[in-house]
């Protein structure tokens, strides 16, 4: 993790940006610019960096948000949210805070993971990826997602995602979900703003959904 960042590679870091962005996919995609008629503004949603926004989005998998917030509100006072106290912490202690066994375990990997999180500002998407991915229970989604809402990448996209899909499907008038492989195709002609459609893309799903019923 020595190469710096790409200089065609931007930075998403206040609500210009985000406006800047849109303004590009409007005028390269008319259904964007018809999605973004209907969202108003797009949100920044910028995140924190560091362990914890990794830590939280392990806690997160498969179970509600509200169950998952009771969970880290637990991890939070009992202080178990730094590499140090997972470590210091057994299994069962963990399980003890809500968290599933085989969540503990991807707790404890990723506390061991020594990933150094200032350096992955620094270094392309896809070795940020790379570096995350290799953490037991880290998967593509929620490395990409790291990559978009805690480093501010401007051309990460999440195609993984299912409000995405359903989002492109509506906004296209596809006849099903697109496929993870076949999204990420589809999202090419994006660059240099795949963070910003991305966005776009999940308001106008939430408009949507709230229009037809989505479920």
């Amino acid at each position: 993790m020595t190469h710096p960042i790409p200089l065609t590679e931007r930075l998403i870091q206040t609500d210009a940006c985000i406006a800047e962005g849109c303004a590009w996919l409007a005028r390269a995609e008319p259904r964007f610019a018809r999605a973004l008629e209907l969202t108003g503004t797009v949100p920044l949603r910028r995140r924190p960096e560091g362990f914890d926004q990794l830590l939280q989005a392990i806690v997160s998998q498969q179970v509600s948000v509200a169950s998952a917030r009771a969970i880290w509100g637990r991890l939070q006072t009992a202080g178990m949210t730094t590499p140090e106290a997972i470590l210091a912490t057994d299994i069962e202690s963990l399980r003890a805070l809500g968290l599933s066994r085989q969540k503990a375990t991807y707790a404890h990997a990723l506390a061991g993971a020594g990933i150094d999180f200032d350096a992955l500002r620094h270094v392309p998407t896809e070795d940020v990826v790379k570096t995350l991915t290799a953490v037991k229970g880290i998967g593509v989604w929620t490395a990409e997602i790291y990559a978009m809402f805690s480093l501010g990448r401007a051309d990460v996209f999440a195609p993984g995602d299912l409000a995405l899909q359903e989002g492109a499907r509506l906004l296209f008038g596809l006849d099903e979900r697109p496929k993870e492989r076949a999204f990420r195709a589809m999202a090419e002609p994006w660059r240099p703003w795949r963070a910003v459609a991305a966005r776009a893309l999940w308001a106008y799903y939430h408009v949507a959904k709230q229009r037809e019923g989505i479920v």
